[in-house]
């Protein structure tokens, strides 16, 4: 009774939703492929690109933008090495995610559920649901924000329902293979941080120092925002996205049932951790350079408190010119519509396959209703979170909260999944695998118990 009650709930606002649209909507086809081009191999390696590169890319949402920032600002260089430390550790746990999901041909939900039983997957997916709208709410402002730094007179309000009903319609009616593809060409936009941090003429030499010796000095505040980065690279939503993705994109070329999907090929597994590591490799090289920017313009000139990624961008225009400030507002704006869509289908991915129901991008509105419904339902609580007053950093840190709950725990059971024989067969992790996401289960506790002290201190 009181699961019927659950599914009626979130089928809800989809099958309003589905309802409300007047007779059928023809798909427009697919985009055009690029022409040829004369670099061969570098044409074949942007389309082994897939869930591994919009993964990496939408881990460096707007509320990871403000954490990098906020370190280049108030430690300059000195934690320049977290990027570097957290791009193997990330890729190992996102690698056995895809592995997972292409070995079983089920996601993440379903693993955990067969293996381990539905109580602890339930809690995990309300706790991942939570954290997640809390981030999408703090991300949806941001970008409106964002916007407001190009266009000052913009309404807030108006840029936030109208970002929330576009981020919906395209995620509910645009066909899969053209949404992975606006997500990875969206990826690119990262590289605006780049340029930025180039514009800023860094010491190259102190940067290079920095990035492989690290310096910590044990002080509450830096022990605080070293566990920020951890929670803010290695996040739960990330470990359901990447494997169910990996099933999407299975689906996507004609392997529509479950057995079709099970097994893998060597050169499958082969291209899928060419584009995971490749995706992780984006999203640490991103960090790097936020933190760099920030550490030459901002530290250097004494302005050591950020708390938003507005705020970044509007510090570093009067030091670093106008180009700087432009690239980080339109960054902010291309991430958001990356990283809000991964997270509110995490959430809708984990919570579905949870109750047993139909599940994936690839399914049209009324063949998913509770998938669907609980990406509306997200989407909305986190447009709502905009008018209740609700501090966006408070909300990063509800957030920060309930992942650094969560996350040990789903890390713990991806390992035993990994390992597990008659689950992953000749895929099984390595003995190498297992002990780096031990290491990574261990600190992400730490940065848990860090998060809770700080909500509370």
């Amino acid at each position: 009774m009181q699961k019927n009650i659950i599914e009626k709930t979130i089928e809800a606002p989809a099958q309003a939703l589905d309802r409300g649209v007047a007779g059928g909507q023809k798909i427009a086809s697919a985009l055009p492929v690029a022409g040829h081009k004369p670099l061969k191999r570098a044409k074949d390696y942007w389309y082994m690109l897939g869930p591994g590169l919009t993964t990496g890319a939408s881990d460096d949402d707007p509320s990871g933008i403000a954490t990098y920032s906020q370190t280049g600002a108030q430690y300059g260089f000195g934690l320049l090495w977290m990027a570097i430390f957290t791009f193997p550790l990330m890729a190992v746990i996102q690698e056995m995610c895809a592995r997972i999901g292409l070995v079983t041909g089920r996601g993440l939900a379903g693993n955990i559920r067969r293996r381990f039983g539905k109580k602890v997957l339930y809690i995990s997916t309300i706790c991942l649901f939570a954290a997640n709208t809390f981030n999408i709410g703090a991300d949806i402002g941001a970008m409106a924000g964002s916007i407001q730094l190009i266009r000052p007179n913009a309404s807030f309000t108006l840029l936030v329902i109208g970002l929330t009903i576009f981020i919906l319609l395209l995620q509910i009616y645009t066909p899969y293979a053209r949404y992975a593809r606006y997500l990875k060409w969206l990826a690119l936009v990262l590289f605006a941080y780049v340029v930025s941090a180039l514009l800023a003429h860094p010491d190259w030499h102190t940067v290079a120092q920095n990035a492989v010796i690290p310096r910590i000095h044990f002080g509450k505040q830096q022990i605080m925002l070293i566990c920020a980065i951890l929670g803010t690279t290695i996040t739960p939503y990330l470990f359901f996205w990447q494997t169910s993705q990996e099933i999407e994109e299975e689906i996507a070329v004609g392997k529509t049932t479950l057995a079709q999907r099970r097994g893998s090929s060597p050169e499958d597994v082969k291209k899928m951790r060419v584009d995971v590591w490749s995706g992780m490799l984006l999203s640490n090289l991103v960090m790097f350079f936020i933190i760099a920017a920030c550490a030459s313009v901002l530290f250097r000139h004494g302005i050591t408190n950020i708390s938003t990624a507005q705020q970044a961008a509007e510090a570093l225009r009067p030091f670093a010119g106008a180009a700087t400030y432009y690239l980080f507002a339109i960054g902010i704006l291309g991430v958001g519509l990356l990283a809000i869509p991964v997270m509110a289908a995490s959430s809708a991915y984990a919570i579905s396959e949870s109750l047993g129901k139909k599940q994936g991008l690839n399914y049209k509105l009324k063949q998913a209703y509770s998938f669907y419904g609980v990406i509306i339902i997200s989407m909305f609580i986190g447009l709502g979170l905009n008018f209740i007053g609700l501090n966006p950093i408070k909300a990063l840190i509800y957030s920060a909260v309930l992942n650094g709950m969560v996350a040990p725990v789903i890390i713990a059971l991806i390992l035993l999944l990994a390992r597990d024989k008659k689950v992953m067969g000749e895929w099984k992790n390595s003995k190498l695998s297992a002990s780096i996401g031990w290491l990574v289960t261990g600190l992400m506790a730490i940065s848990g118990l860090a998060a809770i002290y700080a909500l509370f201190a």
